[in-house]
């Protein structure tokens, strides 16, 4: 939710934001009146209050003939207030829900357009060239089953399509994954956390995901309760409702959680193998910060997934994600996207977004400075989606004979273990 004092200062900059976005421009004059209402209506139920109470206070002192018309006059007044009183309580509804309808405003420097329209910011790593090496490279399926690391027949026949099982080494190097970002989230000063995966409707909308997103998020209808697409809402939804002393911020968390995803809308796409999934594990960083403070916090999320990509050994670039891709409750977004080989191209591993107060204002997560209370930021990065980066690191560092060469970064949590042996030719 956006401050609806700078929605009122400044109402152009929220319309070229929802043009940027793609989205409804009438939406903020809708919002705009509907707050005016709110406003006035607030006003004019205050004044009939006060006006209800002075006449409260003069019945008692009336002589007989005066109390019967001030009588008269009060039941008059005490329709008048109810009246105003569901006047003011209509207009705060409709200016909630305009308001929740409303993205957050993009920051200036983001490309405007679609999903396409993003600006390559930075590239690491080389791109291996298989055909000077003397062999075409097998895409992650192959190599997972000759490593008997991935089964997805089973997982179709269990559960159905854009599901899979982990087996084996592919169990293990999850695990290893999981707890080689765990360490470095750690090491940079964040909390770990095991985060539910059923939350409430609050915690799914305070965070924007009951938007535009709703569509690919499962929800248990009997019980009222959403599947988390990632750990983000229960992070974002853990100090819901609490003001936050400014001199204990900034706080971070590295949540770690299964995370659920409909999929809807890629009917076709990467159908194939385990990169596009229902159901998966996930590593995600999430910052509370001074407003002022967020965009370097936003920075630092970032340097923290190039560290993690660059110590997996894959080469890898750094996007500006376009104004129409952003997600409701981001400014601004940085996607990391690995080199996939197979596919002749990168793709996203990692995303860091900024969210200034959109949530917290949603959730209503404070902060205490002194004497002032406000809205503070948060943030999200993504540190490890495991499916994802199993993806990247079998294509990347598959050898001739169908082994998968493991990043030095990984061996501590294998066992020491060099290298990924098929088990069938």
């Amino acid at each position: 939710m956006i401050d609806l004092r700078l929605l009122r200062e400044d109402p152009d900059r929220v319309r070229a934001s929802q043009r940027a976005r793609g989205e409804d421009v009438a939406l903020v004059d809708a919002l705009l009146s509907a707050d005016e209402r709110r406003r006035s209506s607030g006003v004019r139920f205050d004044e009939l209050r006060s006006e209800q109470k002075s006449l409260g206070k003069l019945i008692p002192k009336a002589s007989p003939e005066e109390r019967a018309e001030l009588l008269k006059k009060a039941e008059q007044l005490k329709a008048d207030v109810k009246a105003a009183e569901a006047a003011q309580n209509d207009a705060d509804e409709e200016t909630k829900r305009l308001a929740a309808q409303l993205g957050n405003l993009v920051h200036p420097d983001v490309p405007v357009g679609g999903e396409e329209d993003f600006v390559v910011l930075e590239t690491h790593g080389t791109i291996r060239d298989f055909g000077a090496e003397g062999f075409e490279p097998k895409d992650h399926l192959e190599l997972g089953e000759a490593l008997g690391a991935i089964d997805v027949e089973r997982g179709a026949k269990v559960s159905g399509s854009r599901f899979y099982y982990l087996t084996g080494v592919g169990a293990l190097l999850e695990l290893a994954l999981v707890n080689a970002a765990i360490a470095q989230a750690t090491e940079a000063g964040f909390i770990p956390m095991l985060t539910p995966a059923l939350v409430r409707p609050r915690a799914m909308e305070g965070t924007g995901f009951l938007g535009q997103a709703a569509e690919n998020v499962y929800h248990l209808e009997k019980d009222d309760y959403y599947l988390v697409g990632t750990s983000e809402v229960p992070l974002a939804a853990y100090h819901m409702d609490e003001i936050l002393d400014a001199d204990k911020l900034p706080l971070r968390y590295a949540g770690f959680s299964p995370c659920f995803r409909r999929e809807a809308g890629t009917y076709g796409k990467d159908t194939r193998g385990i990169f596009r999934v229902h159901q998966f594990d996930k590593v995600e960083m999430f910052s509370y910060v001074a407003p002022e403070d967020a965009e370097n916090e936003h920075k630092r999320l970032l340097e923290w997934e190039k560290q993690w990509l660059t110590g997996l050994e894959l080469p890898f670039q750094v996007i500006d994600v376009a104004s129409g891709d952003l997600g409701a409750s981001a400014s601004r977004k940085y996607d990391c996207e690995a080199w996939i080989p197979t596919q002749g191209k990168y793709r996203e591993l990692t995303s860091a977004s900024n969210c200034d107060g959109f949530q917290a204002r949603r959730l209503s997560v404070r902060m205490r400075d002194g004497k002032k209370v406000q809205p503070l930021a948060t943030l999200n990065g993504t540190l490890c989606a495991v499916p994802r980066t199993i993806v990247a690191i079998l294509e990347n560092h598959q050898q001739a004979d169908g082994s998968v060469r493991v990043p030095e970064m990984l061996r501590p949590y294998l066992g020491g273990r060099e290298v990924l042996e098929p088990v069938s030719k």
